[in-house]
C-alpha cells in the first residue's frame, strides 16, 4: 500500500445530520400500484423522511449546527459553507445564504453546489482546495434535499426519495490523516435521464408545465442503474489504481444511496464485501445530496470508525455526475 503524503492535508472534523420527524411507510405508495414487498426487494426502503414544511435551508442548517458543535466549534469559525443542493429553497439569492444567516455564520462566504446526488462530494472537493490552498481554515459542506416538492406522489417513481440533510466540517490538518484523491466526472449526454422539464430558462413555468406536471422529476430507471452499475466501479477501480491501494485495504465504503441493488452490484463488481457497505436506505431513502454525509455522521456516532481506517466514498447522479474518494481516518 502506498505511503500518503499529509503534511498539508484536509480532513473531517465534525459531522451532523437532520431528517424531517414525519415518516412515510411503503403501504403509502399502494395507490400509485407499488408495494412494501417490491419497494424493500429492489430499493431497500422501507420508509422515508416526508417534510412537512421544513424547507432545504431548514433541515441545512440543523445539520450544520450539529456538525459545528462536534467540531468543537463556534459558528463564528466557519469561513465557508458549500451547500450541495438540487432543492434550494428558492432559485435566488442561493440556499447557502438562507443556511449561513439561520445558523449565523456571518464570517463566512456561502454558494451553492448542483450536481443533484453527487453534490456532496463535489462540494467536498471543492472545500478541500480551499482548504489545501490554505485560503480558509474551516468549510460547512452540507448536502441538503427536500425531494418531496419535486415529487408527483401519483407516480409510482414517488417511492425513491425522502428529505434530509447531513454535514461535515472539514479542516486543515498536517496529521497522517484525512482526503487522499478524489475522482470528479460528468458526461451530459446524460442530462435527460434525470430532469425536471420546466421552470428553468428553456422552459419557465406557466399554467400550461404546471397542468402537466413537469416542474416535477422525470426519471429513467433502467439507464440510471445501468449508468451507475457501469461508471462507479470504473472510477473506483481507477481511483485505487492511480493510489496504489488494493480492495482488501478497503475498511469502509460510503456512498451515496440510490438503491440497494445498485449498491450490490458496485460491491460484487469491485469485489468488496458487503459488509463493509454502509447503507441506510431502508429508513431514509434516497435522501440525494444528503446521503452521503447522512451515512457518514450515523458510521461515527456509531464508533464505526478508528483511527487508520481507509474509506472510499462514491456517489452518482443526474446530468451525468459521479464521483469518487479515497479517505485515511
Amino acid at each position: 500500500m502506498r505511503l500518503y503524503s499529509f503534511m498539508n492535508n484536509a480532513y473531517i472534523k465534525g459531522t451532523g445530520s437532520y431528517a424531517p420527524e414525519n415518516i412515510v411507510k411503503n403501504d403509502f405508495f399502494e395507490s400509485v400500484g407499488s408495494n412494501d414487498a417490491w419497494i424493500q426487494k429492489n430499493l431497500g426502503i422501507k420508509e422515508r423522511r416526508i417534510s412537512t414544511g421544513e424547507t432545504t435551508s431548514d433541515l441545512a442548517a440543523m445539520a450544520g449546527k450539529e456538525a459545528i458543535k462536534n467540531a468543537g466549534l463556534t459558528p463564528q469559525d466557519i469561513d465557508l459553507i458549500i451547500l450541495a443542493t438540487a432543492t434550494p429553497d428558492k432559485l435566488a439569492p442561493s440556499c447557502a445564504c438562507f443556511v449561513q444567516e439561520k445558523i449565523e455564520a456571518f464570517n463566512a462566504v456561502a454558494f451553492d453546489i448542483s450536481a443533484v446526488c453527487s453534490g456532496a462530494l463535489f462540494a467536498t472537493t471543492t472545500a478541500v482546495q480551499y482548504i489545501k490552498s490554505g485560503m480558509y481554515k474551516n468549510v460547512l459542506v452540507i448536502g441538503a434535499d427536500t425531494f418531496s416538492n419535486i415529487t408527483d406522489w401519483n407516480r409510482r417513481d414517488a417511492v425513491f426519495f425522502g428529505d434530509g440533510a447531513g454535514a461535515m466540517v472539514i479542516s486543515h490538518t498536517n496529521e497522517d490523516k484525512g482526503f487522499i484523491d478524489f475522482l470528479l466526472h460528468t458526461d451530459g449526454r446524460g442530462k435527460d435521464c434525470w430532469n425536471i422539464p420546466a421552470g428553468g430558462s428553456l422552459t419557465p413555468t406557466t399554467p400550461e408545465t404546471l397542468e402537466k406536471g413537469l416542474q416535477y422529476f422525470q426519471m429513467d430507471g433502467p439507464a440510471v442503474f445501468q449508468t451507475a452499475i457501469k461508471v462507479v466501479p470504473e472510477s473506483i477501480e481507477k481511483l485505487l489504481h492511480r493510489n496504489n491501494t488494493h480492495i482488501d485495504d478497503i475498511d469502509f465504503l460510503i456512498p451515496h444511496q440510490p438503491s440497494v441493488r445498485i449498491l450490490e452490484e458496485v460491491a460484487k463488481r469491485v469485489s468488496l464485501p458487503w459488509e463493509k457497505v454502509m447503507t441506510n436506505m431502508d429508513r431514509y431513502a434516497n435522501t440525494s445530496g444528503g446521503t452521503i454525509p447522512i451515512m457518514l455522521h450515523e458510521t461515527v456516532s456509531k464508533g464505526k470508525l478508528k483511527d487508520g481506517d481507509m474509506v472510499l466514498f462514491a456517489a452518482v447522479g443526474a446530468g451525468w455526475t459521479w464521483a469518487t474518494s479515497l479517505y485515511k481516518w
